[in-house]
């Protein structure tokens, strides 16, 4: 009887030693393929963290994206956009006192309304081409898209009455003539006024672009980053007078993009 036990000890021992060596050679080995990646050029990691700036053909945005890696090749991304747009039209002026000096704030002549908005996106990175050594750059493509929330906030002016010469700030309320009398306007108004008038505009958004990542390899990104953006919102975007409102804005934009990977 001992003898079984024994014998039964024995054997469930060497059975549960059999799998742990069995682990630790799939262990070895997926190391060693994660090695042999990376040295062809594959960007290994679980998590990346990427902080950047956009300049737009019409704006400029600041962004935050995560990517969780689901193959060498393929990474989700998640991401939140804060931007402005602006109109191919507007032009600063100032008004001077005929002595060479300003006397007011530069303002947009025509302009009605800042345009902000916030992005919040889903999309892929696929890798084209990866790095043939740490010192090489890796180019990936990326898409997605999600909804945007537009904001509109009145865009005021500094004005003096020709009839009574008060000053006072005004938006624009279907009051073209003050907003064109270029001889009537001192300036822009100081830079929050207007922001407890904001109005929503929701609507979606899409992209595509090329990511060229020529940061230290799996663990930093610093990275050069080109694409194409369109948006479109749930009604037309007022910006300038005597200009066509637009509810879709196609731009082009170039990124710089910073970040780290784990």
């Amino acid at each position: 009887m001992s003898f079984c036990i024994a014998a039964t000890t024995t054997f469930t021992f060497a059975q549960k030693k059999d799998v742990r060596q069995q682990k630790k050679e799939q262990k070895k080995e997926r190391i060693n393929q994660l090695i042999k990646q990376e040295e062809e050029g594959a960007i290994i990691y679980q998590k990346q963290s990427v902080f950047g700036l956009k300049l737009y053909t019409d704006g400029y945005a600041a962004f935050y994206e995560l990517g969780s890696l689901k193959t060498p090749e393929k990474t989700n991304l998640y991401s939140i956009e804060i931007g402005e747009r602006k109109h191919p039209k507007e032009e600063k002026l100032t008004r001077g006192n005929g002595y060479g000096f300003a006397i007011g704030n530069p303002y947009i002549y025509g302009k009605i309304n800042n345009f902000y908005y916030v992005k919040l996106g889903l999309g892929q990175q696929r890798l084209i081409g990866g790095k043939g050594n740490k010192n090489g750059v890796a180019v990936s493509a990326l898409y997605g898209g999600g909804v945007t929330a537009g904001l509109l906030k009145p865009y005021y002016i500094s004005y003096s009455d020709p009839v009574t010469s008060q000053r006072k700030d005004i938006k624009f309320a279907n009051n073209d003539s003050a907003f064109l009398e270029a001889r009537s306007i001192i300036g822009a108004s100081g830079l929050g006024k207007g922001f407890n008038e904001i109005k929503l505009s929701p609507g979606v958004f899409a992209k595509g672009g090329l990511r060229f990542d020529y940061g230290r390899y799996n663990e930093t990104v610093t990275a050069i980053e080109v694409g194409l953006n369109v948006e479109l919102y749930s009604k037309k975007i007022p910006l300038m007078l005597l200009n066509k409102q637009k509810q879709l804005f196609f731009n082009a934009y170039a990124a710089i993009d910073f970040g780290r990977r784990k």
